[in-house]
């Protein structure tokens, strides 16, 4: 599974929206969206805020492994 798939299934999966996720990342809804969609990937930096918002590994964002 890749990046955009993963943030929209653990996002989704948890009932966070848009919205709230960008909010607490300091981006725009915008960005998820694109992201979500595989139009852009966020910095290593928004990839770490996202890990730690939903209390994950970086690597089971970015595909690399299946488990938290």
């Amino acid at each position: 599974m890749n990046f955009a798939n993963r943030l929209k299934e653990i996002r989704t999966t948890n009932g966070v929206s848009q919205e709230k996720l960008a909010k607490q990342i300091n981006v725009t809804q915008g960005m998820i969206s694109q992201w979500e969609k595989g139009l852009c990937e966020p910095t290593a930096t928004n990839i770490c805020k996202i890990a730690d918002f939903f209390g994950v590994c970086t690597d089971y964002l970015l595909g690399r492994q299946d488990w938290y």
